[in-house]
């Protein structure tokens, strides 16, 4: 994955494996100052901000999918097709960091939280922690993912991916027995302010 960028790596043995997945029309780049202060926080975690599977249909950067006339309706069927791809990059990087699923946290953004909320719903597991920053699922969720904590973090002013879409997916999930948090941030837009990347950062350290 010569594209994605690797914003740590320990002198020694990684104890964790944080991986960033950007929104639509972005790229690896745009998540690194958000990794940063994982892996300030994290000193030996393998850190690496991964760079979206195609060209991004609105002519820069790169996407997960197509959203090219997206609708409810298709949504689903077009994450499903990218989910082998994301699942692979993701294991790959614990072979290569030689960190379990268990001990891994995905961190999306926006069409980077589509990809790991929907991870959540197949096999196998691929993470002990999911952070979905201003996401939704593509699907309702059916099941809740044995050993992973999902935690939601959301603006309530998001006019791209709207706040209700966290809260309905963490009462989805709460009724599921899912281990489920929300955040949300109030006045805050379709981004990631100080205070939701504190959220975050506090989120994992008191899982962890």
């Amino acid at each position: 994955m010569p594209d994605s960028i690797v914003i740590q790596k320990p002198v020694g043995a990684a104890h964790q494996l944080i991986l960033l997945f950007h929104g639509v029309g972005a790229n690896a780049q745009d998540l690194v100052p958000v990794g940063k202060q994982f892996a300030a926080k994290f000193p030996t975690a393998m850190v690496v901000s991964l760079e979206g599977l195609q060209p991004s249909d609105f002519g820069q950067g790169r996407q997960w999918f197509s959203v090219a006339g997206i609708t409810e309706e298709n949504r689903p069927a077009r994450v499903a097709a990218s989910m082998p791809a994301f699942q692979s990059m993701v294991q790959e990087l614990q072979k290569v960091s030689g960190v379990s699923a268990e001990k891994t946290t995905l961190i999306g953004f926006s069409q980077g939280s589509i990809m790991i909320l929907e991870s959540t719903q197949r096999k196998p597991v691929l993470a002990g922690s999911v952070i979905a920053f201003s996401g939704r699922f593509a699907s309702a969720p059916v099941v809740a993912p044995a050993g992973v904590a999902v935690h939601l973090i959301h603006g309530d002013a998001d006019p791209v991916i709207s706040v209700d879409s966290s809260r309905i997916a963490a009462k989805q999930l709460q009724a599921l027995g899912a281990n489920i948090s929300l955040d949300v941030e109030s006045g805050m837009g379709h981004g990631i302010n100080a205070r939701m990347l504190t959220a975050a950062l506090d989120k994992l350290a008191d899982q962890k």
